[in-house]
């Protein structure tokens, strides 16, 4: 997939992630560390364990099941969105995740990144739909999905471990087109 760096507002940059953004984005995890997230060892807020991540991701970006995008603005990381569990065939979807840096929450940065993933999500990885969750509680980023196209269909219960219990989740989707996808396998 050749998916190219997109200029958003103020200055930030989605562009795909690469191994030489260890540091900074170790750096974004440790400023950003918070109780909605998911157990994750030491290593995973250092420099090396990112790079380790970053090189995982990269592996299965060349494969096609995966999407790492980080939104940076001078030099700093401002958020990532990333698309997983990439299928293709009759499929054609993948899963949303998102994150925005605390001190640039609230300015629509996520709302745009979304956006602009969805578009790409469409045109250039040929993707029909996206599946998105987020915890009950947290509106804001239900209201980044509805903005940006994605309907509420259901609810998880138990759905990922986060905070050391299982929490439920909002499950939605946006159907980014209905196009017969039999010309793209």
């Amino acid at each position: 997939m050749d998916i190219r760096p997109e200029q958003l507002a103020d200055g930030v940059t989605l562009r795909i992630a690469e191994r030489d953004d260890a540091p900074a984005l170790a750096a974004a995890f440790v400023e950003n560390r918070g109780p909605w997230e998911p157990y994750r060892p030491e290593s995973f807020f250092t420099a090396e364990g990112q790079r380790a991540r970053l090189e995982a991701q990269a592996r299965e970006y060349a494969e096609g099941r995966l999407v790492p995008w980080l939104l940076v603005s001078g030099g700093r990381i401002a958020g990532a969105v990333t698309l997983s569990g990439v299928v293709l065939g009759p499929f054609r979807s993948a899963w949303l995740g998102y994150w925005i840096a605390a001190d640039r929450q609230g300015r629509g940065l996520a709302t745009a990144a979304v956006e602009r993933v969805c578009r790409i999500a469409r045109e250039t990885v040929g993707l029909h739909r996206l599946e998105a969750s987020t915890r009950p509680d947290n509106l804001a980023s239900q209201r980044v999905l509805e903005k940006s196209g994605f309907e509420p269909i259901g609810m998880a219960p138990r759905y990922l471990h986060i905070g050391g219990e299982w929490r439920d989740h909002r499950l939605f989707q946006r159907i980014l087109h209905d196009d017969d996808p039999t010309s793209a396998f």
